[in-house]
């Protein structure tokens, strides 16, 4: 039998799915990379040599507060990698493997100045509705045939709760700028361009329902994080990011939308670290109900006038149907 070109293999799956793999591979390659450099970087950054490095960096992600600079440290090395693993594959993928060019993310006419406030505002409209599905998912119990996965799963939420608080414990305003472009810019780029930007608008031609295609990407979304304990809340985030980028047509609200849930988080931390303000938004209590359905009410139709202003504009032109 004559041997298969693993090239020639992927260039027979159909059109879209075949792309995807393509993709996936791009992603990978880039992950690899990043890490790879990531760690050549941090050596650099903490002046110690390639056969500590693996000690050292153990120790920054398993207690980071022992490493000295820790804090810059992790921030260097979550940035290098998240930029080679989700903006840098996407960007390359779109431009050379769908010889696209950066603007055609873009399939309709700039959003009115409205629909940009209204983005803004939804993100904290649905504050209190997505607080309840974070603590619904806290409090998710499996099966106790399955009490190991269990374990493993609150270890690996342990560890990253660990890095997380350490990270955010800066109280310098310094800090602060560096956390919103490390923290926040960088995912809202590279993750909304690889999530809504390509994975998205694939799975929509692919399937032909644009709520199959927002809603299955938002779970890879959720996914990929690794966070089993927020699967829900990031999931329902990335379906209302998908919906904005869905009806507006623009990469740039979803973008935006990305950016102030995830700045607002940290700039409220930064607050409460130095005093200015006493609310803790990392506290997982409970909300009162009224204001979980308000918020409900209030997000519902902040998302029906974006829907309504958006279908007055020109129809979308990389989609396949508007709904």
């Amino acid at each position: 039998m004559q041997n298969s070109n693993p090239i020639q293999l992927v260039s027979r799956v159909p059109g879209i799915g075949g792309s995807l793999l393509v993709l996936i591979g791009f992603v990978l390659i880039g992950m690899a990379v990043g890490n790879i450099l990531a760690v050549m970087v941090l050596a650099l950054y903490l002046h110690v040599d390639t056969s500590s490095i693996t000690g050292v960096l153990t120790q920054l992600l398993s207690n980071p507060g022992e490493v000295s600079n820790g804090w810059y440290a992790l921030m260097l090395l979550q940035g290098t990698v998240h930029f080679f693993s989700y903006l840098l594959p996407s960007l390359v993928f779109w431009i050379y493997i769908d010889r696209k060019s950066i603007a055609e993310f873009d399939f309709r006419p700039k959003p009115a100045f409205r629909v940009w406030l209204l983005a803004f505002l939804l993100v904290l409209a649905f504050i209190p509705v997505n607080s309840k599905f974070i603590e619904w998912n806290a409090a998710m119990k499996l099966p106790d045939a399955l009490s190991e996965l269990e374990l493993w799963m609150k270890e690996k939420e342990n560890q990253l709760s660990v890095m997380t608080a350490f990270m955010t414990e800066y109280t310098q305003f310094g800090q602060l700028l560096v956390a919103l472009f490390v923290v926040v810019l960088l995912p809202a780029l590279g993750e909304e361009v690889l999530f809504r930007g390509v994975i998205q608008t694939k799975l929509i031609k692919l399937w032909g329902n644009p709520h199959v295609g927002i809603w299955v990407a938002a779970a890879i979304f959720s996914a990929i994080h690794f966070q089993f304990y927020g699967f829900l809340p990031r999931m329902m985030l990335g379906a209302v990011f998908g919906y904005l980028y869905y009806w507006t047509g623009n990469i740039w609200v979803a973008i935006l939308a990305h950016f102030v849930n995830n700045g607002f988080v940290l700039v409220m931390m930064y607050l409460n670290n130095i005093g200015a303000v006493s609310i803790d938004v990392e506290e997982t209590k409970s909300m009162p109900v009224m204001l979980i359905l308000s918020s409900l009410l209030v997000s519902a139709g902040i998302l029906f006038s974006i829907r309504k202003t958006s279908a007055m504009q020109k129809e979308p032109l990389l989609m396949d149907k508007e709904f």
